[in-house]
């Protein structure tokens, strides 16, 4: 105890010393290193670049930059609602964290400037604020920004790279309330949203969010979403972009869509009764007598869906699983050539498809992002008329800015994960202990 650690410098504040002195411990040093990555990617300081201030000038005691470093560190941390905040205004580790401030100005109170943390109505006006349809749209791309910084700052010459995967797919979230567009979904058995997601397959970052009302198709809203995020990937990350998803998805207009910008698919299809019929014949000559043998069976042709404009090369994977009578079956449909992918290469390609729901998984499972917000009139403003202390909240538009924020806190743990990864040389896990990441 008392052993002061200098292995590690802090760009943003050099002044900090990180100590294991009993009397000045905090559960918040996490903070610390998200602040440091948050730092060195620039992501607050372009987003307060590039967001609309609405405030008036003259109350402002927190900068936009400082407040949603405050949400953006704070969720990191695992605590996920504003509340939160307030019984956290006097920690001095997320003080030093979110401050812009040098030295040891930040835990000097008024003195310094700001006195703590911002309140819970502060940071609740803040995702009022970032509702608006500009700064939601900032989000939106920050996210890939964010991911593009980062990974060309780890290319010999900060280059984009080749070619990437981008996973697509729906992501339930449980509500415990009626909040706006929120509804019971009968396949998942819940009251929730049923948001769009999207991540890079090859290293693990989330590239978009978009909140959908809770009983929605997967597909739906899913073109305008994939065409937008294509652009802005093909713009910060990589020169080509491949897109993967899963059954709920391919519908003639996106496939065409994609078919015509140039961009390669793979892509599960439902196994309709007119697909099983196809699949009868290749099931039974691999069925086992009395029990097949494991393996894997692969067959392809030219197919036209009905519904779809043109044939397209669709691939059977025909599974023989041990104890097994008959086997199982299902399809694939691509835009890629037998040259350019192999059967078993694309099979292969599809299966990594798991690495991305597991990331999706570690979004829920450690940040539980809580949409709340719900429907409700403003409180009253000092020095407004009476006409406009009426108007109500959007209250769909409060919620996706707070799963855009969860995932660009989640994409800050994740960078935080891979420098340790790089560090140490074992894998990790994201978490919300005081060290920011955990085994």
């Amino acid at each position: 105890m008392g052993e002061i650690l200098n292995d590690f410098g802090l760009e943003f504040n050099g002044s900090v010393k990180l100590e294991a002195r009993a009397e000045r411990l905090t559960s918040e040093a996490g903070a610390v290193l998200l602040r440091e990555v948050d730092e060195r990617l620039g992501l607050t300081r372009w987003l307060g670049e590039m967001l609309t201030d609405t405030r008036d000038e003259k109350r402002i005691t927190h900068s936009l930059r400082e407040l949603v470093r405050t949400d953006l560190l704070l969720l990191g941390q695992g605590w996920r609602d504003h509340d939160d905040a307030d019984a956290l205004r006097r920690d001095a580790a997320l003080r030093l964290a979110v401050s812009d401030s040098k030295s040891s100005v930040p835990l000097r109170g008024k003195e310094g400037g700001a006195e703590g943390l911002a309140s819970q109505p502060t940071l609740s006006r803040l995702t009022a604020m970032l509702a608006r349809e500009e700064n939601r749209k900032v989000l939106h791309e920050a996210l890939v920004w964010q991911t593009g910084r980062r990974l060309r700052a780890q290319q010999p010459k900060g280059q984009k790279l080749k070619q990437v995967t981008v996973d697509v797919d729906g992501l339930p979230v449980e509500v415990h309330g009626h909040q706006e567009g929120s509804a019971y979904n009968g396949h998942y058995g819940v009251r929730m949203y049923h948001p769009i997601v999207a991540s890079l397959a090859e290293t693990g970052d989330l590239l978009d969010v978009r909140l959908r009302e809770g009983n929605v198709h997967s597909a739906n809203g899913a073109l305008e979403f994939i065409d937008e995020l294509l652009g802005r990937v093909e713009k910060e990350v990589c020169e080509v972009a491949a897109v993967r998803f899963d059954a709920g998805f391919p519908e003639e207009k996106l496939l065409a869509k994609l078919e015509e910008r140039g961009t390669p698919y793979v892509a599960r299809v439902r196994n309709t009764s007119v697909l099983q019929r196809e699949a009868a014949l290749p099931r039974f000559m691999n069925s086992g007598v009395p029990l097949g043998e494991p393996g894997t069976h692969l067959y392809e042709w030219e197919y036209q869906a009905q519904g779809w404009s043109r044939a397209r090369r669709v691939v059977l994977v025909v599974l023989e699983r041990k104890d097994e009578l008959f086997p199982h079956a299902f399809w694939l449909v691509t835009s890629w050539s037998k040259e350019q992918m192999p059967a078993q290469a694309l099979l292969e390609h599809y299966r990594q498809r798991g690495t991305a729901e597991g990331h999706f998984g570690e979004l829920m499972d450690v940040l539980a992002p809580a949409l709340s917000s719900a429907r409700r009139p403003k409180s009253k403003y000092r020095g407004q008329p009476p006409v406009q202390r009426a108007v109500s909240i959007d209250a769909f538009a409060n919620n996706e800015v707070r799963l855009l924020l969860n995932a660009l806190a989640y994409n800050l743990v994740h960078a935080a994960r891979v420098l340790m990864e790089q560090a140490t040389g074992e894998g990790w896990g994201c978490s919300v202990c005081a060290s920011g990441c955990s085994k």
